[in-house]
């Protein structure tokens, strides 16, 4: 019986010493390591002011598309897939140009909140939170901001946005790889799913199609880094560096981890964030979706071996007394 005692002490020192490390220690780090952001809820409240005119307004979509696309408000620069409505330049000259290739606009009024696509249209640098980047020694943001038609400006802004709603796909037909791929894809490269700021690199048959396609990607890579100062990181893995709440709170506000950084803000919605966190956890771990369906039948069979683990103990130890 003193032998059976000393096990259960043995394993009651065992799961206290484990719980201690979970539950407090690895905690503790984190905390260390990461400091704690509160979650704003992608409310974007500090854009209530700049937008309270233009969100007060009842948008028309049709006069949003004689704007952004048949008065070359928006197309100048931005691609529209879903009318073929393209720009004409290559991704890497278009970063080029701009230091990274803007965004088709296909799901624009989806992908973002209004709030933000609003003042994005109306003050790029301010809705992005880089004005601390372009306000000094007179650099401006090469998105232009919208300066009118003549018209109204704040209705013909709600108009354009209005018209972005109303050619964007369904929230249940956004996946994650298309909100990731819009909101973050052109600034992070997720090498584990062969995903490039350019797009997905295709298979070529030849070598030096292969080098090709590799220098136009350098050749990005470069514009970009002049522009961010420097090159934003491979994402492949962040989601095992870095907590899903840290990943939440940089999307949303990125100067509320690192004020000054030249990362902008992507304004994207709740729903988009979390489906660019499902992406950027499927990078991580190709095979989450598969290790958690067999999980269950894992546990039966430990719950089976441990039953006839303790009943094989029961008889050895009868046989021993």
């Amino acid at each position: 019986m003193k032998i059976r005692n000393n096990e259960l002490v043995i394993l009651a020192v065992i799961v206290f010493f484990s719980l201690v490390t979970y539950y407090l220690v690895e905690p503790y780090a984190h905390h260390v390591l990461h400091k704690h952001v509160e979650s704003e809820d992608f409310k974007y409240t500090d854009l209530d002011e700049s937008t309270h005119n233009i969100m007060s307004k009842t948008g028309n979509a049709a006069n949003g598309k004689a704007i952004a696309v048949d008065g070359y408000a928006c197309i100048a620069c931005h691609s529209i897939d879903v009318i073929g409505q393209s720009t004409g330049m290559s991704p890497d000259a278009a970063a080029a140009a701009y230091g990274v290739n803007p965004p088709d606009l296909s799901n624009a009024g989806l992908i973002y909140d209004d709030k933000f696509l609003a003042d994005l249209i109306k003050n790029p640098a301010h809705a992005l939170k880089v004005e601390h980047k372009f306000s000094e020694g007179g650099n401006t943001h090469p998105m232009s901001a919208f300066s009118g038609m003549g018209g109204d400006i704040d209705q013909e802004i709600a108009d354009i946005v209005a018209y972005f709603n109303s050619i964007a796909v369904s929230q249940e037909d956004l996946t994650p790889k298309m909100a990731y791929e819009n909101a973050c894809g052109r600034c992070h490269a997720v090498r584990y799913e062969g995903w490039t700021q350019m797009g997905t690199k295709p298979s070529f048959k030849h070598k030096k199609e292969t080098l090709a396609y590799e220098i136009k990607v350098l050749e990005y890579e470069d514009s970009l880094k002049a522009y961010m100062g420097k090159l934003p990181p491979d994402l492949s893995m962040y989601t095992r560096s870095r907590s899903e709440d840290f990943l939440r709170t940089f999307i949303e506000n990125p100067q509320n981890h690192l004020a000054g950084t030249a990362m902008p803000r992507t304004g994207v919605t709740v729903d988009t964030a979390d489906k660019i966190i499902e992406h950027m956890k499927d990078a991580g771990d190709t095979k989450r979706h598969e290790r958690e369906s067999i999980a269950v039948y894992v546990m039966i069979y430990t719950l089976i071996f441990a039953i006839f683990a303790l009943l094989w103990k029961k008889q050895v130890w009868r046989d021993l007394h």
